[in-house]
């Protein structure tokens, strides 16, 4: 078996499960942020007529992070979030995240680094990259509205097909100024956006072996974007590492890891020292070429952070990078760290002040940039390079700009520039 399919026979308890066969695996994590409203809306629907009282199954399981709209930006989104409030007080949900400088952030990124997914778990989210927490070597899939009410009520999915998967294998050493980002924008480019449609990806090689925790979080967050029901990399040292010193967590830690006679419908094999940097081009995520291909571009807007790439080290090679210059005028930055464990901590390191002294400015965690329904939108026939996980017309919030995709080093040297920028070269 391979991984998702281990993970699944467990959740099932079932000795074996293949790929086609249809289970109902129990859940050990679910995870919503502020759709919890519309989540909530259809598990109050599931008890009427039935004289129980809405209860969820275990509310320890349950996770509730604002982060699309922080501070809410409307009457509506406010009341939504106050709704949510009471509910999570109701039902005694202690894994809840409001809108605090000291426990708040990026539902994907709070998951990680709060140590709440662990190796071999079943994780849900009602948000698609929950695919994310496979980093941790889990089994994530993310979730509408009305499978997570089922979730809240019964602890399981229900007709649940397990997926195919597709084996990368990432060998190599990255040269310098390329990264994890590069990686899955070439792969999402070399398959396409629909080339891993309900499948598991699941990484491999001595590339995914030397990475940190904060890499395979950007593989398994992006692999959503070539369709995959979850980017899975298979618990190592490096996982343990992170979940006793970065997320706290106590173990023990149980990795899964595929049988050598594991099935998977494919391989594909990427030499990582080949890599050059890439861009994906407006307005598909799968449009990647090498940066080369795309210098030159103007840029109105750079955007660095989100849950892909909004991470402690994105942040200190974007800081280095700008670090005693200052930005091209006619570019502004918009630095959103994941979390305000992050933004506290880039703080205390310089990384902040390096940034807003470049010309930088530092916004909350959250993502309403990333999705243009909050902070950061862009005005028509603008362009904006970041480094967040999707480009489709309209995602940053007007259908009359347009998004370019890159990593925080692609993106600090632009900014810099003004223009689109080969990282090798410099700013």
């Amino acid at each position: 078996m391979t991984v998702a399919e281990k993970i699944l026979a467990r959740a099932a308890g079932l000795a074996e499960v293949s790929a086609g066969m249809v289970v109902e695996p129990a859940v050990d994590l679910a995870m919503s942020h502020e759709n919890a409203a519309l989540v909530m809306n259809q598990f109050f629907e599931i008890f009427e007529g039935t004289g129980l009282e809405p209860t969820v199954w275990d509310p320890a399981k349950i996770a509730i992070i604002f982060d699309h709209r922080v501070p809410a930006e409307t009457a509506k989104t406010a009341t939504n979030q106050k709704k949510i409030r009471d509910f999570v007080a109701a039902q005694g949900i202690t894994k809840f995240h409001d809108v605090r400088g000291d426990e708040g952030g990026i539902c994907h990124q709070i998951l990680a680094e709060s140590g709440y997914v662990l190796p071999g778990t079943v994780v849900v989210g009602t948000d698609s990259h929950t695919s994310s927490h496979g980093a941790m070597g889990a089994m994530a899939i993310g979730l509408g509205a009305t499978d997570m009410a089922g979730v809240w009520a019964l602890g399981r999915l229900v007709n649940v097909e397990v997926p195919p998967t597709i084996k990368v294998v990432a060998d190599g050493e990255f040269r310098p100024y390329v990264g994890p980002k590069d990686l899955i924008l070439y792969l999402i480019g070399m398959i396409s956006a629909e080339g891993a449609n309900f499948r598991v990806i699941e990484f491999h090689g001595r590339a995914i072996r030397n990475m940190s925790v904060s890499g395979r979080l950007v593989l398994c967050n992006m692999s959503v974007e070539a369709g995959a029901t979850c980017g899975i990399v298979p618990a190592d040292e490096e996982t343990f590492r992170y979940l006793r010193e970065e997320a706290c967590a106590t173990g023990p830690f149980n990795a899964v890891l595929p049988d050598q006679d594991a099935i998977y419908e494919k391989v594909v094999e990427i030499d990582v020292t080949r890599l050059e940097p890439q861009v994906a081009r407006p307005h598909t995520v799968d449009n990647v070429v090498p940066v080369g291909e795309v210098e030159g571009v103007k840029v109105d807007q750079v955007v660095i952070g989100s849950c892909t790439n909004g991470r402690l080290d994105d942040l200190e090679v974007a800081a280095a990078i700008v670090k005693g210059k200052t930005l091209a005028r006619g570019t502004r930055m918009l630095v959103f760290p994941a979390s305000w464990r992050i933004w506290a901590e880039a703080m205390r390191r310089g990384y902040l002040s390096d940034l807003v002294d470049a010309g930088a400015v530092i916004m909350n965690p959250g993502c309403g940039c990333c999705l243009g329904v909050h902070q950061g939108a862009l005005g028509d026939g603008e362009v904006a390079l970041a480094t967040t996980n999707r480009n489709f017309k309209g995602r940053m919030g007007n259908p009359n700009s347009s998004v370019y995709l890159a990593s925080p080093l692609t993106a600090a040297v632009s900014a810099l520039r003004g223009v689109i920028t080969d990282p090798r070269k410099g700013a």
